[in-house]
């Protein structure tokens, strides 16, 4: 039971949405590394318009986070210039439990119910919500997410 996104592609990302309009949410998934390389990226879609319209927040089975947005199919980091590192994300864990909420302007990224990052932008109001995975130069990334839920924060 549960999503598996594969990615073939080296600096891929493949998403997959529930199909909902949400304003104000909290999504919350596990995500597993089932293949490929700990040099990948996986996480929470949030406010997705269309494919080239959402929020992203992302960990990385090598410990990295951020959370970035699609605007205009032109990839941004928020709140920072490049993903940082936090030992609070266990390297290569078998399942990682990655919160995001939207409420309002305000952003904040969890891993493991720990706080990682808040940001804030105004850019997206309401929206869909989902999971992503992607690869940097090496292919092969393959994550399966489970227990997807979304609240009402």
């Amino acid at each position: 039971g549960g999503l598996r996104i594969l990615v073939n592609e080296a600096h891929y990302d493949v998403w997959s949405v529930a199909g909902k309009t949400f304003s104000n949410v909290q999504v919350e998934v596990d995500a597993t590394r089932v293949g490929g390389p700990t040099d990948n990226d996986f996480g929470v879609v949030c406010r997705y318009q269309d494919s080239e319209n959402f929020y992203i927040f992302i960990v990385s089975s090598d410990g990295y986070y951020g959370i970035a947005k699609l605007k205009d199919n032109q990839h941004s980091l928020i709140g920072m210039d490049q993903l940082q590192y936090s030992s609070l994300i266990a390297t290569e864990q078998p399942v990682y439990r990655i919160r995001a909420d939207c409420t309002g302007q305000d952003l904040r990224l969890y891993v493991d119910g720990n706080l990682l990052m808040e940001a804030r932008d105004s850019d997206f109001s309401a929206g869909d919500v989902g999971v992503l995975a992607g690869s940097y130069a090496t292919p092969g990334v393959d994550i399966l997410f489970d227990n997807f839920v979304v609240k009402q924060p």
